[in-house]
């Protein structure tokens, strides 16, 4: 598989290339990223033929949109796919500090919490301006869920249903503001709620299938039959797949340590780099259209294109189910993919 080949969402017909660019280290996530970085990235990531481009209001505290925007603006725009999120409205506060969210450096506005019909529309008209488009590819809500809200779950979720945030949806995606309409979360169980709630398209789907976990795959069948599409994000799990010690933004845990030695003895039988694997088998099943991958700089960028199409044996991918390393229903890479 070519980084430059495409899937098409089945609800709105829109083709992305089967990897997008993340773009939350254009905001400064765990480290300051330079404009020169940010546009060595972009240069990179558009000279490799990729034409999908994740970024969010979160991102930077608005950093990440304004330089996509700006990057992005003297390409010829039927040639690219943008999506950004709502959620949250970013308010100008002058107390935002030095590092906030994990972000450096942000911009001085503070993220708010907001899903309703307001909220959502307010969101995507600020997402409207600094990005400089009008028609925008796909918008998720960012973050709904239990796993960033806790408690206050049951109120947000409420914002978003009787409040109005999936009929802002709706009305955007009727109105051809945008192409495609979803979540854009950290957990599996809330995209199967708003599945009943509202059509969505698709769903980005950041660490919860991947070649580490695979408990979200009840769910990507529920899409396929729902005719709802997967982006897949965080592929790495945060960073253990390529070499850190990070699983869920945190220290990973001991059993999460020994599974990944596992996957790596098995890496090593066939020569296989453990990240190539990783960016590899969460494409193989239906549901998921393309795989969204940050990278700091061009080299980072660089090394995920090459694992992305490094060749691996079918055997590889066979003795991982054999020893149990990942579900036995979840479907396997083949060459002709």
């Amino acid at each position: 598989m070519k980084v430059t080949d495409r899937r098409t969402l089945p609800r709105s017909n829109l083709s992305l290339t089967v990897m997008g660019l993340g773009c939350a280290q254009m905001g400064g996530l765990y480290r300051w990223t330079s404009l020169a970085e940010a546009e060595a990235v972009a240069d990179a990531a558009w000279n490799a033929g990729l034409r999908y481009y994740d970024t969010a209001p979160f991102y930077g505290f608005t950093r990440a949109e304004r330089r996509l925007g700006t990057l992005l603006g003297e390409r010829e725009r039927s040639h690219y796919a943008v999506s950004t999120k709502a959620g949250r409205l970013m308010v100008p506060d002058a107390t935002v500090g030095a590092e906030e969210d994990g972000y450096v450096r942000p911009l001085p506005f503070r993220p708010v919490y907001d899903y309703s019909y307001d909220g959502i529309l307010k969101s995507f008209e600020h997402s409207q301006q600094r990005l400089g488009l009008i028609h925008i590819d796909i918008l998720y809500v960012h973050d709904i869920g239990r796993f960033t809200h806790g408690d206050r779950h049951e109120h947000y979720w409420t914002q978003l249903t009787r409040g109005g945030g999936f009929r802002a949806l709706g009305e955007l995606r009727a109105g051809g503001q945008v192409a495609a309409v979803g979540l854009g979360v950290n957990e599996h169980e809330v995209v199967q709620d708003a599945l009943q709630a509202f059509d969505i398209d698709v769903t980005m789907l950041a660490g919860r299938y991947t070649l580490l976990e695979q408990r979200s795959l009840p769910l990507l069948d529920a899409c396929v039959r729902a005719g709802a599409s997967i982006v897949i994000a965080g592929p790495f799990n945060s960073g253990i797949l390529v070499g850190n010690n990070k699983f869920n933004y945190a220290d990973a845990p001991a059993e999460v340590v020994a599974r990944v030695r596992a996957l790596r003895a098995v890496c090593d039988e066939f020569a296989v780099p453990l990240p190539a694997a990783a960016l590899q088998f969460p494409m193989a099943h239906p549901a998921v259209v393309t795989c969204v991958s940050g990278s700091r700089t061009a080299g980072q960028l660089q090394s995920n294109i090459d694992w992305f199409e490094q060749p691996i044996p079918p055997e590889f991918w066979d003795v991982l189910k054999e020893r149990g390393l990942v579900e036995e229903t979840a479907p396997l890479p083949s060459p002709a993919a």
